[in-house]
């Protein structure tokens, strides 16, 4: 399987600096700031990125288990609620929501909510946010 990236720079110091935010596969590229991350600045940040990751993961897995137990699917529309908030030892992301509807002809509600479940449950961007392994490389360059 591949193995995906995405770049960022920042520049200057919290409040005042800029940075740009880039996707290996060059579909994406755009700015944030501290305005774009904790106030209503334009441009993106990092929880909004993984909330699109985490919808688009979503909705993949829930569409495929459906699929796979035989309930063919016409749409799934996923959107997830990142909530990034202030602690006492910092900042931290203490919940993610998940709000999704299915068009899924010919299939029960209480059997959506099982297949929807389970999805959360096994959506690799579900597990990675559940705790994963980050190696650092770390190397000082022209001070």
């Amino acid at each position: 399987m591949p193995t995906r990236n995405a770049d960022a720079v920042w520049e200057g110091d919290l409040k005042s600096g800029k940075g740009k935010l880039k996707l290996g596969s060059g579909a994406y590229e755009g700015a944030y700031s501290f305005q774009s991350r904790f106030e209503s600045g334009t441009g993106t940040n990092p929880e909004e990125l993984i909330a699109a990751a985490h919808a688009g993961c979503f909705s993949m897995a829930l569409s495929h288990a459906l699929a796979q137990a035989g309930h063919p699917v016409k749409s799934v529309r996923t959107t997830a609620k990142v909530h990034l908030e202030q602690t006492a030892g910092g900042f931290s992301i203490p919940r993610i929501d998940l709000v999704t509807e299915g068009e899924v002809p010919g299939i029960d509600a209480a059997t959506f909510q099982k297949q929807a479940a389970e999805a959360k449950k096994n959506c690799p961007v579900s597990k990675v946010l559940a705790g994963a392994e980050i190696t650092l490389d770390a190397k000082l360059v022209g001070s």
